[in-house]
């Protein structure tokens, strides 16, 4: 495979040292477009041969100094694996296999695995299931009258009630645009890209919490993306 000095030359050592038995490797992350320092971990997922003694998993290990993340499958578990990502919403797994920088692949695995997690990613995430929608309205309308109701002299609950605000009306307004969501930096990122003008209108709001103690913007902002997906919903809420 084609490789080059720096993050994809540290990766592939990475590999080839720790699984030698490795059949497929990739590169993800902001490492795999060259946009990284030298404290920035790597994403590194692993394909493993099928046997008795390797198992998938998800491990953090520290390689020449830098962390790694590793999402290490074995060629029986890969496909389920990567339908599961795509039923969490984040996508994590299928997004590292097809826009990452290819180290390994001797046996074709990693081209197969890379043609399902394009396809997958094509269908998009999976659609919430009516109780969860209805679980959402709840919780965010549950987060925007306590932040309401919570005083600006009260700073450490209308932080928190701000974070709880901006996490779930994300998750509500990119399932509403069948859109992937995301989580810490991917977040934002997800968020505009679903719906640039209520994304950013949210992420504004938060903003404006966190330096000033207002909660007007983000409470509006909250109240656009209820409106999309049948208002708020209070009285009658039932878990099942």
């Amino acid at each position: 495979m084609n490789d080059q000095e720096g993050p994809a030359s540290e990766a592939l050592r990475l590999v080839t040292h720790r699984f030698p038995h490795a059949v497929g490797a990739i590169l993800g992350g902001s490492a795999a477009q060259v946009r990284t320092s030298a404290s920035s971990d790597l994403d590194v997922a692993i394909l493993l041969p099928d046997s008795n003694s390797d198992t998938s998993r998800r491990e953090v290990i520290r390689h020449a100094g830098r962390l790694a993340e590793l999402f290490i499958h074995t060629t029986a578990d890969i496909q389920q694996a990567l339908e599961h990502n795509r039923g969490n919403r984040r996508g994590t797994l299928l997004f590292i296999y097809d826009q990452g920088l290819p180290l390994l692949d001797l046996r074709g695995d990693l081209d197969r695995a890379r043609t399902q997690a394009r396809a997958l990613l094509t269908k998009g995430p999976l659609a919430l299931a009516p109780a969860e929608w209805e679980r959402g309205r709840y919780l965010l309308t549950c987060f925007m009258d306590d932040l309401i109701d919570t005083p600006s002299s009260n700073r450490y609950e209308q932080l928190a009630l701000a974070d709880h605000a901006l996490r779930e009306a994300a998750h509500l307004l990119t399932a509403h645009h069948g859109a992937w969501t995301g989580i810490g930096k991917w977040l934002p990122r997800r968020l505009l890209s679903a719906d640039l003008a209520r994304g950013r209108a949210l992420l504004d709001g938060h903003q404006r919490v966190a330096e000033l103690g207002d909660t007007a913007a983000l409470m509006a902002a909250v109240e656009q993306v209820l409106d999309l997906i049948s208002g708020p919903l209070r009285e009658g809420y039932i878990q099942r």
